[in-house]
């Protein structure tokens, strides 16, 4: 029963293009042979018809060229203004694109699609314009004509003798929603050109005498009738999957050549391919790869041989894995849709034939595929040979093994037929043939199937010790045995042909799926290049080199230089094409050179220089390395943009740093300097001024001279840490003494607040930078200072425990205004973002990394029920012997 059923994976293919076009928006090509033909008439009547039916349409630019009956359709649509951009001495208008996307306009026509706009536009070209719109929804018409296709370029430019410069992608004509081909026979449109409907006057005898002429015209009709119509048959194609249909529909020429592995069929492809050119039509070759059948050194030669004959033809090469070779071909061939299966037909026939040709059986299989037998001479010396075994054993030791095992099953059975039946013992022969066949293959399966017959007549069968048979039975008995025992081993070899293939595929997948594991954790060109080592050169028995291209798009090998040649590999970069040993281009090369394509760009090229063993020729493991050759150009494209959003991030944090900078510098340190400035001239003006006036205001402006010193020495310190590093001076110091010192320099920050000590007497000695702790302390009573009222009061505490210093500074203020107190020590941080407190947010970051370099570590936290606490540790070393002196009171109090 057939089954009706579509394909999943070609089914979600379509399914998902489909939502991909829904998201966008439509385009719609009027396409047209040449200028002249009606394009944009056409395209403004379907766009007057879409306004009659309520949609929105703006005319984004069209291109009269003073063409009456083309500017009487704009009339009565709604124009977008155009962008006047400066041009070559004057200035030039072109299609805004901005204002077609701020526009609320549905449907939007825009002329010309190859168009090349003016430098200073977004894009280069219109079609890149028109790309942008459909990404933002908006329906769009265009008009294009034949030889503005990429791929037609070189072919129209032969025709009519001149390049065209402006291009379109194919794939901008493949992805549209609709193509509306706009066609003119050559005589109506020369009428049209001579009558002024097409040129200006002025410029028709020189457009006859140079692009319209009529075979010019004849040409350009073709070519943009066939490209539609390849087109039409990838939609019937998409159709044809969607909605399950088997049978095929000729909409299309696809000549499909069926090969086997013989060299004779070059000259099938050959003569195909001279087919298909005089038909104008595709054509693929086919091969079909049983499991059970032997692939012998001179298969796979004449495969690789047949497939590099059939692509340099211009076909294309699939080799398709089926049980049943006839099946295989009907399904592939209703998959691509082919009209007609090619076969080659020997001259040679046989005498015995006990199954029908595979012609006869194609025939009788599909009757709507046509089938055209074309003759091929077969060429014996390089015929395939099916029975020659593919382990290492030579012919005559898998014989002699054969012989061995029959040998010694015979010895067995003699030893057996004193207590079993005969009919019971000539199992055992057969169990010996299964064996055999497992594991020497059909050659001598079949030897060990005649040789057990021969040893079971011989040594079993009255009269013994000959071959004659006085029972007749035994004749039946004789064949019977010889035909089952062949018919086994011919299974058991096939099993083990069917196993030998599904092992070498799946070392190919396990190979493919372990690179593509390792691959995907790489993030430097260095892990590529050592997977590539560690993968690639014990699979293909080959040295793996990788060649990736500097900023200026050179090849530098990450390895090994003098074994590769640079210039070839160049040359693979910049086509995208295989080169080197092996292909047909630069032949003499050493190695070869394959190409790693990704989805944006050329990654770098794969060098594969063989060592001792020639290269792969095998199709399947050529097919595994264009697989690793993918898989190792988009890890590379990834780490491209991997290393672009690393420098990205890296210059967005230098940008936010340096804006933070700015902000401080504009702000916090400006303030101290215009209070500066104020009492400056306060002072200068006025001289009246009793002295306790002037002394105070002296001492406001040694106060905010102070702050922005301390401002300005925080900024300089921490830049200095953060490049060089914090530089310690440390020496044995007493905690109390440092804590004393900061306290009387804080003096004039703290008041009138009060500070409270209580560190005991007999905290041992620390070893530290004196002034740089002082900092660190002087910063955070600078801190505390800003965020707490002028009644509060600030304790300092200290203690030690068995490796450990710990200096806790806690006020009675409003507390921690930030959920996670850690990000109060990174720079430019505040703890309120809209602050009116002065400061550049530097001081507990300074404090962070003087405390850092010390070992240590420093802590905020919320006290209950209100206030916050900085706790210092540091790390207690092996003080030096001291005398002590007699201990009056545990703790010194004091209050400042």
């Amino acid at each position: 029963m057939n089954d009706q059923r579509p394909d999943p994976d070609a089914l979600l293919e379509a399914v998902r293009g489909n939502a991909e076009h829904s998201k966008r928006g439509q385009l719609k090509i009027f396409f047209g042979a040449c200028a002249g033909v009606g394009k944009t008439f056409a395209m403004l009547q379907a766009a007057r018809q879409a306004q009659d039916e309520g949609v929105r349409v703006g005319i984004g630019i069209v291109e009269t060229h003073g063409r009456k009956e083309t500017e009487a359709l704009i009339d009565g649509f709604a124009i977008l203004p155009r962008k006047t951009l400066p041009g070559n001495g004057r200035p030039v208008t072109e299609f805004d694109l901005d204002g077609a996307l701020a526009s609320d306009y549905k449907l939007l026509v825009v002329d010309e699609l190859a168009h090349t706009n003016v430098a200073g536009s977004r894009h280069a070209k219109r079609w890149q314009d028109v790309e942008e719109l459909l990404d933002a929804g908006v329906d769009v018409y265009t008009a294009l004509n034949v030889q503005h296709l990429d791929s037609l370029n070189d072919i129209v430019g032969g025709i009519i003798g001149i390049r065209v410069r402006e291009t379109v992608p194919d794939r901008i004509f493949d992805s549209a929603t609709d193509v509306v081909l706009v066609d003119l026979p050559p005589d109506d449109l020369l009428a049209r050109m001579n009558a002024g409907k097409v040129y200006l006057p002025v410029s028709i005898e020189r457009a006859r005498q140079n692009f319209f002429r009529r075979g010019n015209l004849i040409a350009l009709r073709e070519l943009a009738l066939r490209r539609v119509a390849d087109r039409v048959n990838a939609d019937v194609r998409t159709y044809r999957v969607s909605h399950a249909i088997k049978t095929v529909w000729p909409t299309q020429e696809l000549l499909m050549v069926c090969v086997s592995a013989d060299r004779s069929q070059e000259k099938l492809v050959r003569e195909a391919g001279r087919l298909a050119q005089r038909l104008q039509a595709k054509w693929i070759v086919v091969h079909v790869d049983q499991p059970y059948q032997n692939n012998d050194a001179r298969s796979r030669e004449a495969l690789l041989v047949i497939a590099k004959t059939a692509q340099s033809a211009g076909a294309e090469f699939a080799n398709v894995p089926g049980q049943d070779i006839t099946e295989a071909i009907l399904d592939y061939a209703r998959k691509r849709n082919a009209t007609k299966l090619i076969i080659g037909n020997t001259a040679r026939r046989r005498i015995f034939t006990f199954k029908r040709r595979l012609q006869e059986r194609l025939a009788r299989a599909n009757p709507e595929i046509g089938l055209l037998l074309l003759s091929v001479d077969e060429v014996r010396a390089t015929r395939r040979v099916r029975w020659i075994p593919e382990e290492p054993q030579t012919q005559i030791a898998a014989l002699g093994i054969a012989t061995l095992a029959c040998g010694a099953a015979t010895f067995l059975a003699s030893q057996l037929v004193g207590f079993f039946d005969l009919s019971n013992v000539v199992m055992l022969f057969l169990v010996t043939t299964v064996f055999i066949a497992l594991r020497l293959g059909r050659l001598a399966g079949a030897w060990a199937s005649l040789l057990s017959v021969g040893c079971f007549d011989f040594f079993f069968v009255e009269p013994k010790l000959s071959f004659a048979v006085t029972d007749t039975q035994y004749i039946f008995t004789f064949a019977l045995m010889m035909v089952v025992a062949v018919v086994i081993s011919q299974l058991a070899a096939r099993l083990r042909s069917e196993a030998r293939v599904a092992r070498a595929g799946e070392r190919r997948a396990s190979a493919l799926a372990r690179i593509a594991r390792d691959l995907s954790s790489a993030i430097k060109i260095d892990q590529v290049v050592a997977i590539c080592r560690e993968a690639l050169t014990p699979l293909f028995e080959a040295r793996i080199i990788l060649l990736v291209p500097d900023k200026n798009e050179r090849l530098m090998p990450t390895e090994d230089p003098g074994l590769v040649d640079t210039s070839t590999a160049q040359w693979a970069f910049d086509h995208g094409q295989q080169a080197g040993l092996g292909t047909q281009t630069l032949s003499a090369a050493h190695a070869l050179y394959l190409p790693l394509k990704a989805s944006m760009a050329m990654r770098g090229v794969l060098a594969v220089v063989p060592v001792g063993a020639p290269l792969p020729d095998d199709p399947d493991d050529r097919r595994l390395l264009d697989a690793c050759c993918s898989t190792i150009g988009l890890t590379l494209e990834r780490i491209h943009f991997m290393e672009v959003a690393q420098e990205t991030l890296v210059r967005m944090e230098g940008e936010k740093l340096r804006n933070a900078l700015l902000s401080a510098v504009s702000h916090d340190l400006k303030t101290p300097l215009t209070a500066i400035r104020g009492l400056a001239e306060t002072l200068e003006h006025r001289k009246e001024l009793p002295v306790e006036d002037r002394s105070d205001l002296a001492r406001s402006i040694r106060v905010q001279a102070d702050e922005l010193k301390r401002l300005v020495a925080n900024l300089l310190d921490l830049a200095r840490m953060q490049s060089e590093g914090v530089r310690l001076n440390k020496e044995w110091n007493s905690l109390s003494e440092i804590v004393g010192s900061a306290v009387l320099q804080s003096r004039a920050i703290l008041e009138p607040r009060k500070v409270r000590t209580n560190l005991p007497a007999d905290l041992p000695l620390i070893e530290a930078d004196a002034t740089l702790i002082e900092r660190v302390l002087i910063n955070l009573f600078d801190n505390a200072a800003k965020y707490t009222p002028r009644d509060s009061t600030i304790n300092v505490r200290a203690g030690a425990t068995a490796d450990t210093m710990y200096l806790i500074v806690e006020d009675n203020g409003p507390g921690l205004p930030v959920r996670d107190p850690e990000m109060l020590f990174e720079p430019f941080a505040r703890g309120q973002k809209e602050s009116s407190v002065a400061g550049v947010g530097l001081g507990l970051a300074l404090c962070r990394s003087i405390i850092t370099a010390h070992g240590g570590s420093i802590r905020a936290e919320q006290r209950k029920p209100n206030g916050a606490a900085f706790e210092i540790r540091l790390p207690l070393g092996t003080p030096p012997a001291i005398e002590s002196e007699p201990i009056h009171d545990q703790a010194a109090h004091s209050d400042r």
